[in-house]
């Protein structure tokens, strides 16, 4: 699916998603955008099939559930390989997110969660032995998110 075929409907959609995936109904999001139930239905499930939609997840307060720290780290992996280890980082205890990033030397930023500073030094430690440079680390004190605002298309729809 191209970005072109991503029409204002499935934008509303999306945008309605990442509002409250959970309590979104489609009979909610077709009144938001004007068409049927049957429709959001079916457009969902387009936009899951084509990799728009990668899944649904819930949004955790890690402070709130027992892990207050919440670590950056900025790493450098061989060009070649930092999209191959993703999975393997993904897998170290405490890590929760892992971003490829391609502009500046650091190519990788990893997000691990933990109780204290025990829990963060081995990410760190298991990241070295990869071979990766752990070139920076950010203790991080609230992450917000908000829905994507150019997916707001409800008033276009």
């Amino acid at each position: 699916m191209s970005e072109a075929s991503i029409d204002d409907v499935d934008r509303a959609i999306l945008y309605a998603l990442q509002e409250d995936a959970r309590d979104m109904s489609s009979g909610d999001i077709a009144e938001r955008t004007g068409t049927s139930d049957s429709t959001v239905r079916k457009r969902i499930q387009r936009l899951e099939s084509a990799g728009v939609i990668k899944g649904y997840s819930a949004e955790v307060n890690y402070q709130q559930s027992g892990y207050p720290l919440r670590m950056l780290l900025f790493c450098t992996a061989s060009i070649p390989r930092r999209g191959e280890i993703i999975d393997e980082i993904l897998d170290i205890d405490g890590v929760v997110s892992v971003q490829e990033l391609v502009t500046g030397e650091q190519n990788l930023l990893v997000t691990a969660v933990g109780e204290s500073d025990d829990d963060i030094t081995p990410v760190a430690q298991e990241l070295l032995e990869m071979e990766l440079t752990v070139a920076d680390e950010v203790l991080v004190r609230s992450h917000e998110t908000t829905p994507f605002g150019e997916l707001n298309s409800t008033d276009d729809v």
